[in-house]
């Protein structure tokens, strides 16, 4: 029979002998389908040339095909490293990534957040520390419908709305490595104040000193914000001290720079003068010289599998086999060595 305009995903399911339920998992390469069904839609839809439509399932489901990004984080790596997570897990489906930030501190911003997930007609969201750590936006977004995956440096939500790495362990592991390596005046530079992540990796360092017996005066702990110039500061307050620390955990690479840079200024030599640790293994760890050791965060992994969480089981209760949990493994570079005698 001769048709005419474009073909719809009706004459794919009559073309191929399956539902439009089973075309429309194929498209988005549900795993629920035999290799077999799968093949032979896929044939179908080449050879009549289908294009799926968006716009018109969007508007049957009231949902734009659309996944939110929101956050307020400082370090620009970060953020744009989950882009690059969620990009990996939305190719090659229907969905795209629209990113907002926020300010916690406003007085407006659940009004914020409520607007712009209307306005949008979000299928999901993903939130983003500090904000997923918030309570009453996980909330906002169950009360207006809205799916939402929350990342976090510890478990805040049930598996299938969380992906959190182990911070705390994989802090205690990399200060048990600086302790190995003879260092017993060991400082330290948190993260922002409100950050569960800065949280949960001072208490990886603090439970480290504190199984090795090993004393911990405030005068060693300095805080920072995630950005560089915090590093620095932070860092010549600790350089300052007399004597000063051999050795310094940084909450993550872009201070950690910082304190190489402030080192530097001071004549001292790394590591054999100090040694130092990051986090996050964001590219600046490997190009600073000498390469940094620091704790890889998986956090583009983490991303990835957020955004399979959102787009998973949208039809008929599809199971999410994402995992829910990512370790964090400790690096090892160029900028740690023995304490100095």
């Amino acid at each position: 029979m001769q048709k005419t305009g474009q073909p719809t995903i009706n004459d794919v399911a009559r073309e191929a002998g399956v539902s439009k339920k089973t075309v429309s998992r194929v498209i988005n390469r549900s795993p629920l389908l035999g290799d077999d069904t799968r093949r032979r839609v896929e044939a179908v839809i080449e050879q009549l040339g289908y294009i799926p439509n968006p716009q018109a399932r969007a508007l049957a489901l009231r949902r734009n095909f659309l996944i939110g990004l929101v956050h307020d984080n400082p370090n620009a790596q970060t953020v744009m490293n989950v882009q690059q997570g969620m990009l990996e897990g939305l190719y090659g489906t229907e969905f795209e990534m629209v990113v907002r930030p926020l300010d916690r501190g406003s007085p407006r911003m659940l009004d914020d957040l409520r607007h712009f997930l209307e306005r949008q007609r979000l299928f999901g969201v993903l939130l983003l520390p500090p904000v997923s750590e918030n309570d009453t936006v996980a909330e906002l977004c169950r009360d207006i419908g809205c799916r939402y995956v929350r990342m976090g440096s510890a478990s805040l939500d049930a598996p299938e709305q969380m992906v959190a790495s182990n911070d705390r362990e994989a802090v205690r592991a990399a200060t048990d490595y600086l302790i190995a390596q003879g260092h017993r005046r060991i400082g330290l530079i948190c993260g922002p104040h409100g950050f569960r992540s800065g949280v949960e990796r001072r208490r990886g360092f603090e439970e480290a000193l504190a199984a090795a017996g090993i004393a911990l005066p405030r005068s060693l702990i300095a805080d920072g914000n995630y950005t560089f110039e915090s590093g620095l500061v932070a860092a010549d307050r600790l350089l300052d001290l007399v004597p000063r620390p051999t050795a310094i955990f940084s909450s993550n690479d872009e201070m950690a720079a910082g304190v190489i840079h402030a080192a530097r200024q001071r004549g001292l030599e790394i590591p054999r003068d100090l040694s130092i640790i990051g986090f996050d293994d964001t590219p600046i760890a490997a190009h600073v010289w000498p390469p940094l050791t620091t704790v890889r965060w998986p956090i583009a992994s983490m991303a990835r599998s957020a955004a399979l969480k959102l787009i998973a089981g949208y039809e008929e209760g599809e199971p999410v086999e994402e995992p829910s949990l990512f370790l964090s493994t400790l690096i090892r570079r160029g900028s740690v060595s023995t304490a100095p005698a």
